[in-house]
């Protein structure tokens, strides 16, 4: 928006300073125009006139003086900045007008829903793939932050513009699912009071013995001389499926698209991937196991792919869905995973380049784990599995604006602590509390003009010079730096950013509203404020959906 425009304006002037002889073109792309880290630097700040001496080897302050002419004429910027000055060694600081930024409020109120939303993915398409949790239990608190940024991932590229696609990967075969359906028909076996000899390394759950009984309940005795686990595992996928499903739907997470990786076997994919990388001298046996040359690729080691016996590595499938996930035709893959994947994650990237595919359209999102605080000692409450606690359980605790507030309030390659204590107050100490209400607050703001006899002007009836007040200033700003931060954001894959923007701006707005009345007896300033107040609800409704996360009317 107004940052835009400044850029804009920096990048005329840089042209004039080369067609006029001031400088030359060495410089183009290699400055920035960014906002100053510290108050009273102006509103922008750019690097023009170091990067510039830099490279002709001259004086950056006679460079800035020249490009602070360029920028303090009207003719070059449009009458955009209250003044223009150097600072320091040779940077230039930006000060915009205060009509600039008052002209914002109207700008909000004209796009309303599509406020923040850009155009830097337009038509472009990206398959977001997160969750993949195979079918063998409840979802994981781990699995629910990145359930959550997935979906907040996907939000924020669907707003600047790209086609999303969401995608759940899963395996409904090998050794797991074999070991959870002898789990199951172990557990039915006991309910029939017959004996089974319960796998070693079996699931201990108590959803275990709950598919067990919904078995019993449905099938009577008519499994007890079953061959094998086949039918237990299908009754255990099914259950534990529709259990995953509707734990997602709690959270508002719904996908477009899943992929069983069992199918990349019954296809011949994964065969075809072998033998492929064996025509190109890739791979080689040793010790009856199959070896990839992964370090023809820059890694340290080789990576077994198919075991001594007989059995893939994950590697081996993940190399295969790849290849087809590339196959699709997507100009981006973003695959979003826990820090439990990172040791296989350049192996895979090496299959794709050794299969003659550009590994640089796949970003991976590592997240770490989460662990669950209350009174500063970790939590272990779950009573369905005695080794995690499951994301219905917090979701019981707690609700879905709470956990997805929570579980991107740190970058996702931060180990996140999800303080129960503060997640469960209903005040303002309660971060995602302190935002809705911020939301709340302008709805009743509204509401009480209304009642006063006040009905908001349109836009264009409104004198917007009114808002003058430094916290109003400030607000606009906060307010017009949105559209940025969602492209920045988008396009460095970090949700938390909003979530970060969204507390500030609240922490902004409940300050101003504890200090300035919003309705009184000037009628011409109390239109600007209630339409300063309809802006800055349309922001904080816009930025909580795309975290997900409800905007309340009252609270």
């Amino acid at each position: 928006m107004i940052r835009t425009r400044v850029q804009a304006a920096v990048d005329r002037c840089f042209a004039l300073g080369v067609e006029r002889d001031l400088w030359t073109a060495a410089a183009a792309g290699g400055y920035a125009v960014e906002e100053p880290k510290r108050a009273g630097q102006g509103d922008f700040a750019t690097n023009l006139a170091m990067v510039v001496a830099g490279r002709e080897k001259r004086k950056p302050r006679e460079i800035a003086e020249a490009l602070v002419g360029l920028l303090s004429d009207p003719a070059n910027n449009g009458d955009l900045f209250a003044r223009v000055e150097v600072a320091g060694p040779g940077f230039v600081n930006c000060f915009v007008k205060p009509e600039v930024w008052q002209g914002v409020v109207p700008a909000v109120l004209a796009r309303g829903e599509d406020y923040g939303r850009g155009h830097s993915g337009e038509g472009r398409s990206v398959l977001v793939e997160f969750v993949s949790a195979n079918p063998t239990g409840p979802l994981s608190v781990g699995h629910g932050r990145q359930a959550v940024l997935g979906d907040a991932i996907a939000r924020l590229l669907t707003a600047v513009g790209y086609r999303v696609t969401r995608e759940y990967y899963y395996n409904d075969a090998g050794r797991q699912m074999r070991v959870l359906g002898e789990s199951v028909q172990a557990r039915y076996l006991e309910l029939l009071g017959r004996s089974g000899d319960f796998p070693e390394d079996g699931y201990q759950g108590e959803y275990i013995r709950e598919i067990a009984q919904a078995l019993v309940n449905e099938q009577g005795e008519a499994l007890k001389d079953a061959p094998d686990h086949l039918p237990f595992t299908k009754k255990a996928e099914e259950v534990i499926f529709a259990d995953i499903n509707a734990t997602l739907a709690r959270l508002g997470i719904k996908f477009d698209h899943y992929y069983n990786e069992h199918t990349l076997y019954e296809q011949g994919l994964v065969d075809d991937v072998v033998a492929s990388l064996r025509d190109k001298g890739l791979v080689y046996d040793q010790d009856g196991a199959v070896w990839f040359k992964t370090t023809e690729f820059g890694l340290e080691q080789d990576r077994v792919i198919i075991k001594s016996s007989g059995e893939p590595t994950y590697r081996l499938p993940d190399i295969a869905y790849h290849r087809e996930k590339m196959r699709r035709g997507y100009d981006w893959l973003v695959n979003v995973l826990g820090s439990d994947h990172i040791a296989t994650v350049p192996d895979v990237m090496a299959g794709l380049e050794a299969l003659g595919y550009d590994s640089g359209k796949v970003t991976t999102v590592i997240h770490q784990f989460v662990t669950l605080m209350r009174e500063g000692q970790q939590v272990k409450m779950s009573t369905r599995k005695a080794t995690f606690v499951t994301v219905d359980e917090l979701l019981d605790l707690v609700g879905a604006d709470v956990a997805r507030f929570f579980f991107l309030m740190r970058k996702a390659d931060s180990q996140l602590e999800f303080d129960l204590d503060l997640a469960t107050k209903e005040g303002q100490e309660n971060p995602v509390y302190y935002v809705q209400y911020a939301h709340a607050r302008l709805c009743s703001i509204e509401r009480q003009a209304r009642e006063k006899g006040v009905v908001p002007a349109a836009a264009e009836e409104i004198d917007f010079s009114r808002l003058e007040q430094a916290e109003e200033l400030d607000l606009l700003q906060a307010m017009a730096g949105l559209p940025s931060l969602l492209e920045s954001a988008a396009g460095a894959l970090e949700p938390h950013r909003v979530v970060f923007y969204l507390q500030d701006m609240a922490a902004k707005f409940h300050g101003y509203y504890n200090r300035h009345r919003i309705v009184g007896e000037d009628l011409a300033l109390s239109q600007a404020r209630l339409a300063l107040a309809r802006a800055l609800r349309v922001v904080f409704a816009n930025g909580l959906q795309l975290i997900g996360v409800s905007a309340p009317e009252s609270m």
